[in-house]
């Protein structure tokens, strides 16, 4: 095994209204996607781990269970200060992990703890 994470699926309820908000806090385009009766909206990945936002049967928002660390870039502040203006709400601020970077948590726009990762 080569990486542990090959694939993510964050459930939304709303899956325009999802997109929005990972467009705007991200500033990216994701792609759009029909796949077995249900939407997503796929996240940009040139090489490696791919993931989507997805509307469909079986997809329950949930602020508990899994999480999800996206890339923060170079530094989590950009994305955190985002968050609220696209309709989210930050709940662990960039936080230290020592010589791992920097971690932080948000609920998205659907009800999803959803964390961040950056070196810097």
């Amino acid at each position: 095994m080569t990486d542990a994470l090959n694939w993510f699926e964050i459930p939304a309820s709303d899956i325009e209204r999802a997109k929005k908000f990972y467009n705007r806090i991200f500033e990216i385009e994701l792609i759009p996607m029909e796949m077995g009766g249900g939407s997503m909206g796929m996240f940009p990945a040139e090489d490696g781990v791919g993931g989507a936002v997805v509307q469909g049967e079986g997809y329950q928002p949930s602020a508990e269970g899994s999480i999800v660390y996206l890339n923060g870039g170079e530094d989590l502040n950009n994305v955190l200060n985002r968050v609220e203006a696209a309709g989210g709400q930050v709940v662990l601020p960039k936080t230290s992990i020592g010589e791992n970077g920097f971690m932080a948590y948000f609920i998205d726009s659907e009800g999803n703890r959803v964390g961040l990762h950056s070196m810097g």
